[in-house]
């Protein structure tokens, strides 16, 4: 017997999830964006102990993780709103605000989970094109907005494209949006950044109570398989938003155990940092060693277009793809489709250590010649 699903869930797009994970170790795994280190030892150890309580509800206040994001954020703790990855934070935000008498307004491509949020909502969607050198187009977003859209996602830096724009810019951009409008600045990878630090977007939330900057403990953290992310807030009102909408116990005890650990090891992740920057530097020379030029990435990962000659259609471009992403597979390195992230003929590469970035470059010449 069929199954009958609700129109508005036969609407919510798949997560275009990454394969690879049935492959036998060895892989490369260069798709997802993960950190390539495992957590420290501490954070473990952290975790390891959490579990011996495991027998009762986390604390439904995560009081102890939370003073430990205020500590090092410095913000108050009361607005900050912590869950299971950053992903369950957008998509509650994106449940309190929408409905289908409304707007979204986002950039495109981008994160690809922001098309959830009008298909589970009815809203409707306003996609902006990314300007020439895969960036927000800022002004183009801002001259969206209309009196129905009633949130505005900003992903800096943009996942896939890597790119991001600057403090100053996103400034003048706030200062555009009526404060009806919320806006949501998607920061999962600002530790990376260079344009500015995590620190520097911190007084926007002073200056304008409709934000919500979204970061997450998935990636320079390496916590993607416990799943925590939280948004600092400029208001209770945009806590309060969040909370009403999901279901208790959002971030499990070794979760919440686990990242208020981490936040204790400020030496690892700037060592971490540098790594990532390291590579950063490495691929992009590597990929210009082979006539490539890669989006210029201010995150854990590289975006580039694959040689296809300028006239060569977007099912061309896509024939392409998928040929150098079966020879990379089959040679044991895992990237991630463009075509999957809204531009066919392109790759998303996640930095992984110095040898998997090598490995990758090694085949990838090889793929296309």
């Amino acid at each position: 017997m069929p199954l009958k699903i609700t129109d508005r869930a036969a609407k919510i797009p798949h997560y275009p999830a990454a394969g690879g994970y049935s492959l036998p170790d060895g892989v490369a795994l260069l798709a997802s964006n993960e950190c390539p280190d495992p957590p420290l030892p501490e954070v473990v150890a952290a975790a390891a102990a959490a579990l011996g309580a495991t027998n009762r509800y986390p604390d439904p206040s995560y009081g102890p993780l939370r003073e430990a994001l205020a500590e090092h954020s410095g913000v108050d703790a009361s607005l900050i709103a912590v869950g299971n990855g950053s992903c369950e934070v957008l998509l509650a935000l994106g449940e309190a605000l929408l409905d289908p008498d409304s707007e979204l307004v986002y950039a495109w491509p981008a994160f690809s989970v922001y098309p959830h949020l009008e298909a589970a909502s009815g809203a409707t969607a306003v996609r902006v094109p990314l300007d020439g050198d895969h960036r927000h187009d800022l002004d183009a977003l801002a001259a969206a907005i209309t009196d129905r859209t009633r949130l505005v996602i900003v992903c800096n830096p943009n996942n896939p494209t890597s790119t991001a724009v600057g403090l100053d810019e996103i400034r003048a951009f706030l200062a555009k949006v009526p404060e009806d409008v919320v806006v949501l600045l998607d920061e999962a990878y600002i530790e990376f950044a260079e344009q500015y630090r995590p620190e520097d977007s911190i007084p926007l939330l002073q200056e304008h109570p409709h934000l919500m900057l979204l970061r997450t403990f998935s990636k320079l953290y390496g916590l993607a398989g416990l799943r925590v992310g939280y948004g600092l807030c400029s208001s209770p009102e945009l806590v309060a938003a969040v909370e009403r909408v999901r279901q208790p116990f959002v971030v499990n005890v070794a979760a919440a155990a686990a990242a208020t650990e981490a936040l204790r090891h400020p030496g690892a992740t700037q060592a971490r940092i540098a790594q990532a920057r390291e590579s950063r530097a490495v691929l992009a020379q590597g990929l210009r060693g082979l006539g490539i030029e890669p989006a210029a990435s201010e995150a854990n990962f590289s975006w580039f277009d694959l040689p296809a000659g300028d006239d060569a259609s977007d099912d061309e471009r896509s024939a392409v793809e998928t040929r150098v992403i079966g020879q990379l597979r089959d040679a044991g390195v895992l990237v991630r489709s463009g075509g999957a992230l809204g531009r066919p003929g392109a790759l998303r590469v996640t930095y992984g250590t110095p040898e998997e970035n090598e490995r990758f470059l090694r085949e990838l010449r090889g793929a296309l010649a």
